[in-house]
């Protein structure tokens, strides 16, 4: 099927043909026509499908001019970078029409924002936490919402964001159209379409934890983090193919310690995201990476959520993550638009667990390599990769003995008998109160 079959508008068509998308993925072909019926939605597909699209082209297709001020298309998002990236996707779409979408997310001015969607908005694309900010404000009315599309539904709720999308659902018109898509279902995820959405119809393109099949996945067992800098600065000096890699960090902290090792061996090549780094950095991080002028980009789980880069041709996994749908998140950036991508993982001792939780989620093997002898192992341990010495397990076992006292003689001065108060003490003879006359 081509995206002609499906009934788009004339200049979204257009807008199309001008991005060379002629064929509608399997998750926008099953979509289009149920958004359209206007019945409440949840999409499960993995990343790197094309879910963005599957809500965008019926929504803007049945989007009529407007001048109101209040938005009647609400997309709520995770993180800023995705709240951008939509935004983008929006305005290539909408090329060849009048429509007014604004990007709202934390870490700017409020008021700058709040101004611009007083000054009439269409569609609004938000984080949560600036969504209620503004709602709160006064600066943000939602009254007019017609259909409210949440993405990435089940990292908004592992970030902690279930307050403030309770909040801002109880305030939204009660008929409005629910379309929700996510690369997962959670429990978590399963109460909130309980709670808030109408018989929705779902459209699971693949099971949970199935990996899309055009990426190699490997691994190396690798003992801490400094061997595991190591064999990726031997990677990337031995292996030219490697040249646009994507590398995941559990933390921060990982990220900056990952780049301060290894980032002037190779100036100029290697970009980080993270959520401490300012919001302009972030932004230029991610486009000196997806134009080609950064070989490597360093980044968490959070920041790289959603976003959409293409020919990608590695995603190494520097640490293993905890949660194993996060795994199919990070291989999903690599092997997309029918082309072949590799997924490389570090694991260390602690992180074994974690590969075997991923590899029965996938119901698949992930192939383990010797690692190379030029890599030198490193004995030295990080911080959080020392044992917990005072944590239970580490502790030596304690034997207990039943004890019946000490016991010695008391000195001669401590054996007085305890005779009372003075009423029950004998009298002392020969002893006489002394009283003087002055005293009657």
């Amino acid at each position: 099927m081509t995206f002609e079959e499906l009934n788009i508008s004339t200049p979204i068509l257009n807008a199309l043909n001008d991005l060379e998308y002629y064929f509608p993925t399997p998750i926008q072909e099953q979509t289009f026509p149920v958004v359209m019926s206007g019945k409440d939605v949840v999409g499960i597909a993995q990343t790197g499908t094309g879910k963005t699209l599957a809500y965008l082209l019926p929504i803007l297709r049945q989007l009529k001019y407007s001048e109101q001020r209040d938005p009647r298309i609400l997309i709520v998002v995770p993180t800023r970078e995705l709240v951008l990236q939509v935004v983008r996707e929006i305005e290539k779409l909408t090329k060849y029409m009048t429509i007014r979408v604004v990007g709202v997310y934390g870490g700017t001015n409020i008021k700058t924002q709040g101004q611009l969607v007083y000054n009439g908005v269409d569609v609004l694309v938000a984080t949560p936490g600036r969504l209620v900010d503004l709602t709160m404000h006064g600066l943000l009315r939602l009254k007019s919402v017609q259909k409210l599309v949440i993405d990435e539904v089940d990292e908004m709720l592992n970030l902690g964001f279930r307050p403030q999308l309770l909040s801002f659902m109880e305030i939204l018109p009660q008929r409005r159209q629910n379309l929700m898509f996510s690369a997962t279902l959670t429990a978590e995820v399963e109460k909130v379409i309980e709670d808030f959405f109408l018989n929705p119809i779902k459209i699971e393109i693949a099971a949970h934890g199935t990996p899309l099949e055009q990426i190699i996945q490997m691994g190396y067992e690798v003992p801490n983090f400094t061997t595991k800098a190591n064999l990726l600065q031997h990677l990337l000096v031995t292996d030219d193919e490697l040249s646009k890699v994507l590398v995941f960090v559990s933390s921060k902290k990982s990220a900056d310690r990952l780049i301060d090792r290894i980032g002037h061996k190779f100036p100029d090549q290697i970009g980080i995201i993270h959520s401490n780094k300012s919001q302009n950095y972030r932004i230029n991080a991610l486009k000196q990476f997806q134009e080609g002028m950064h070989r490597v980009l360093i980044a968490t789980d959070v920041a790289a959520r959603g976003l959409d880069f293409t020919d990608v041709t590695h995603v190494i996994n520097f640490d293993i993550p905890e949660v194993p749908g996060d795994y199919i998140h990070r291989i999903g950036r690599t092997g997309r638009a029918d082309k072949a991508g590799v997924a490389i993982s570090f694991v260390n001792e602690p992180e074994k667990s974690l590969q075997l939780e991923i590899e029965q989620l996938m119901n698949l093997h992930i192939t383990m390599e010797p690692l190379p002898e030029e890599v030198e192992i490193s004995g030295l341990f990080s911080e959080e990769e020392k044992p917990n010495l005072f944590d239970k397990s580490y502790l030596p076992k304690v034997k207990h003995t039943v004890s019946n006292g000490a016991f010695h003689e008391k000195k001669d001065k401590n054996k007085k008998i305890n005779l009372g108060g003075p009423s029950k003490r004998p009298a002392k003879i020969g002893k006489r109160k002394k009283f003087r006359s002055g005293n009657y």
